[in-house]
């Protein structure tokens, strides 16, 4: 059985959803006093890019409409740039959409697939997550997937059976093998923008779960490979509680990682 004793492989991931905040002027302040704050934090003798050298991966998914500026912004800085969606065609008549291709064109390397307000307020399923996370590995797009229950699914203890339904049908189109670069990142609905996050014990239960999941698709060593996430009300001062735990091994960051000091704080303890 595949567990974090193995972590060690695994680089940190500190991931900022942005969601529907910032303009293209704003993206640009923000990232410059991002960069600037990493940069602080980096330990005197480290090599290589400025934040890079923080010990953890950075990754930034702002708007759509700012990704080609923050791509320029990024520049040097060590930041992977990411996208917050995408649709599962590489073109086409679906208007207000946007295809992987773009993507690529704007400089992402990372795409976050099936975020629960997707699912809530958009009519994302399990077989468009799908369709989306097939889009991102066809194009070399390092997805983050996103699985969790609501306050609702909990209370009625489903926690594990929807995580396992979410997670299994949406890496049912790869028999050969787990995306290239994918996350998986555990973010119960209940703790999304509402300050009241997992406790560090039933995230790793959940993680543990989830790479348990993953061995059974794609084998242990794919399963101890793959970078799984907590992500739901964030913030510098509980983060330690699960990137401590053995199978987590970063954040995806929502409304902290709007903050430059909050999220390089967030980075500085994810890279412990």
């Amino acid at each position: 059985m595949v567990n974090g004793t193995r972590a060690a492989r695994r680089r940190p991931l500190a991931a900022g959803n942005w969601k529907m905040h910032r303009t293209r002027a704003e993206t640009v302040r923000l990232l410059k006093t991002l960069a600037a704050r990493l940069e602080e934090r980096r330990p005197a003798a480290a090599d290589g890019p400025p934040v890079a050298a923080a010990g953890a991966e950075v990754v930034v998914c702002p708007p759509f409409t700012a990704l080609g500026d923050a791509a320029r912004a990024l520049e040097g800085t060590g930041i992977a740039l990411g996208a917050q969606n995408l649709h599962w065609e590489d073109e086409g008549a679906y208007t207000g959409e946007i295809s992987a291709p773009m993507l690529v064109e704007c400089s992402c390397r990372y795409v976050i697939v099936g975020h629960s307000e997707r699912r809530q307020y958009f009519g994302e399923t399990n077989e468009t997550v799908r369709k989306r996370l097939g889009a991102a590995a066809r194009h070399g797009l390092h997805p983050i997937l996103c699985v969790g229950e609501t306050w609702e699914e909990r209370r009625a203890g489903r926690t594990k059976q929807v995580v396992r339904t979410q997670l299994t049908s949406a890496l049912a189109g790869f028999p050969d093998g787990a995306p290239a670069g994918l996350c998986v990142a555990y973010e119960p609905v209940w703790a999304i923008g509402t300050g009241q996050a997992a406790r560090g014990e039933d995230a790793q239960e959940v993680a543990a779960l989830i790479r348990q999941l993953l061995a059974g698709l794609f084998g242990d060593d794919a399963a101890a490979a793959t970078r799984i996430l907590y992500g739901g009300s964030v913030k510098p001062d509980n983060i330690l509680e699960f990137s401590r735990q053995p199978d987590i091994d970063g954040a995806l960051v929502g409304g902290a990682s709007l903050d430059p000091s909050s999220f390089a704080e967030i980075v500085e303890r994810v890279a412990r």
